[in-house]
């Protein structure tokens, strides 16, 4: 990578974006990193969509992937990942005021679906002058986005990579969201105009995540207790699960928090189109699902179900007992299987 790769970049458009809300933001910011040079032909792009916490810096937060000879080779592809809209990583969201001399609208921020976030990809696009995308990398939250995308613009990508991801937002991962929905709004802080507000509230949330992130074989492999620990009521994940927590607390906002969580209840890829089997048929591109095989937020029969719905895919399955987080841990693995489909393909 050359020393401009790790430079954050905006997309800024000056026309108010409308959302599927039916509300519209005054104008709108991406901020993106990109890695490597379009080709001439503007047919090299690899487009990344991040996961819930995560920034436009995908070489920082998925290690060991943009790098020569990987997946996301920078001496072949022009690889792009933008910030969603919503979150607190440079694109427009709740803590970033629209103009200068305006506040931050915290929690009166309109809510945001995954249709909006791709919305908002397609004009970056635009912006950047690819005519079609070589392959499109989503993962979790991110292979949200690239289903919507997927299916709404069938012609947008040549091939696709979905990893621990689905085509809709199920009971079980609803049923998590509105568990760190009520962990937040208990915090009496929850509300108010504050970069702080409800800290303590987030920390609680992100606990609650992860317990879905990972799996009871993941916790044992590293949070077993020593036999001879003098307090028998602390427990070293306990402070495991507070840590986490914290780090995300230092980090993030309880507000752009609340937009990621609140965008993934919407998604479903079959919302107003007939049925997720038809959406799904709409779909041009050459997929590549990966499951993990521990995974319990997405797990393999989720995948098997998207396999066999898309009209050209196929499926892989992780050996891993880092269960969803594995998607970012095993990135040998999946730098294989990648490589492999893209020989193929």
């Amino acid at each position: 990578m050359n020393s401009e790769d790790s430079i954050v970049k905006y997309f800024y458009s000056a026309k108010p974006f409308p959302l599927e809300s039916g509300e519209s933001l005054p104008s709108l910011t991406i901020a993106y990193h990109t890695y490597g040079k379009l080709s001439p032909e503007r047919d090299n792009a690899v487009w990344v969509m991040h996961a819930l916490t995560a920034n436009s810096d995908v070489a920082d937060w998925w290690p060991h992937t943009v790098e020569t000879g990987k997946f996301l080779d920078p001496d072949r592809h022009f690889v792009v990942c933008a910030n969603v809209v919503g979150s607190c990583y440079g694109s427009s969201g709740p803590m970033k005021p629209f103009a200068e001399g305006d506040k931050p609208m915290y929690e009166d921020f309109p809510n945001l679906t995954v249709r909006d976030m791709v919305n908002a990809h397609k004009l970056l696009m635009k912006h950047l002058g690819i005519k079609k995308i070589d392959t499109i990398i989503g993962s979790s939250l991110g292979g949200f986005q690239a289903l919507e995308w997927l299916v709404d613009s069938p012609e947008v990508a040549r091939r696709a990579v979905l990893c621990a991801t689905d085509f809709q937002c199920r009971p079980w991962l609803a049923a998590i969201n509105k568990a760190m929905y009520m962990a937040i709004e208990a915090d009496p802080t929850f509300g108010l105009p504050s970069a702080d507000a409800a800290r303590k509230g987030l920390e609680a949330a992100r606990a609650i995540a992860l317990l879905s992130y990972r799996s009871h074989s993941a916790y044992d492999m590293t949070q077993a207790d020593s036999p001879d620990r003098k307090n028998p009521f602390e427990r070293k994940v306990h402070s495991y699960q507070a840590y986490q927590g914290k780090k995300l607390a230092d980090r993030f906002d309880v507000y752009s928090y609340l937009r990621m969580c609140r965008s993934s209840d919407t998604h479903d890829v079959g919302r107003g189109r007939g049925s997720a089997a038809e959406a799904l048929s709409r779909v041009k591109a050459k997929c590549l699902v990966v499951a993990i095989s521990s995974d319990i937020l997405f797990p393999p029969s989720y995948h098997q179900e998207l396999a066999a719905m898309l009209p050209d895919a196929r499926l892989e399955i992780i050996e891993s007992e880092f269960a969803h987080d594995g998607f970012l841990i095993e990135h040998e693995k999946l730098d294989r299987l990648i490589q492999d489909f893209y020989t193929s393909t």
